[in-house]
């Protein structure tokens, strides 16, 4: 598990850009610790660097999102 500092370092993006796309609700931090800092996953980590090479390319953050979902929930689309 990761904080959201060492989150940001390794995908290359600031903590305020994981804050941004949490509440664009591209990313989520359903845990935290005790303290209330937010924990990350090896797959929230792959998935911030989904969405920052999308944008790399020029993808819109809706694009992004749709192509989110289908990853997520392939059937319903």
């Amino acid at each position: 598990m990761y904080r959201i500092g060492e989150l940001a370092k390794m995908a290359e993006v600031t903590p305020d850009t994981i804050r941004y796309y949490e509440k664009q609700q591209m990313m989520e931090h359903e845990v935290r610790t005790e303290g209330g800092f937010r924990l990350y996953t090896e797959s929230d980590l792959q998935r911030l660097k989904f969405i920052r090479h999308a944008r790399q390319l020029g993808f819109s953050l809706e694009s992004i999102r749709e192509l989110l979902s289908i990853r997520i929930d392939p059937e319903h689309h």
